[in-house]
């Protein structure tokens, strides 16, 4: 049985929800795969895993966990500066473990990807993923615009300008302040 996910936020794409296994509680950064939660880094590593659907795919070890923080590395350099070189190195280092296969199946052209190494799966995953989004809509790749938060989504709003990763969470506490400022301005 797998534990629950303790994550604020999940369900983002893919490469989102890789930079998500870390936020901040109570002011406390947490890391899924360094304990959060009270889960061992392979425990963190499997509800990752579930969450993205992969858990029957590919098997939540070490060597899975070792590949899949250096695609979190690498991911969250490119996010935060598209532009890097190195970022881009980085992500293409990842890359470099898997590719897509074309097939024919029933319904015609399919894809399947192919890992030389199965542990690099998730990793290669999440940063074609990442890609995925560069090609779709690269300004709607966002970071929470809430005061100290660091979770990342896709904002899939109609007009693009969504700004927190929940309206619940950081949304409301933004909107609080501004009332309470107001309020005291009086």
């Amino acid at each position: 049985m797998t534990a629950t996910d303790p994550r604020p936020l999940t369900g983002e794409p893919v490469a989102l929800d890789l930079l998500n296994t870390r936020w901040m509680e109570g002011g406390e950064p947490q890391d899924l795969f360094a304990g959060a939660a009270g889960l061992s880094r392979v425990a963190g590593l499997a509800v990752w895993l579930g969450a993205n659907g992969l858990a029957d795919r590919f098997r939540a070890d070490a060597a899975t966990l070792v590949h899949l923080l250096t695609a979190r590395e690498a991911i969250a350099r490119a996010v935060a500066d598209p532009a890097d070189p190195k970022a881009c190195a980085l992500i293409d280092g990842v890359l470099r473990h898997g590719r897509i296969r074309l097939t024919l199946t029933a319904e015609g052209q399919g894809e399947r990807a192919e890992f030389a190494d199965p542990a690099w799966g998730p990793a290669w995953i999440a940063a074609r993923d990442y890609l995925g989004l560069l090609t779709a809509a690269p300004d709607r790749i966002r970071r929470c615009a809430g005061e100290g938060c660091v979770l990342h989504f896709h904002d899939v709003s109609r007009n693009g300008t969504r700004r927190w990763c929940s309206m619940a969470a950081c949304g409301n506490r933004a909107k609080a302040s501004r009332h309470y400022a107001r309020t005291r301005e009086r």
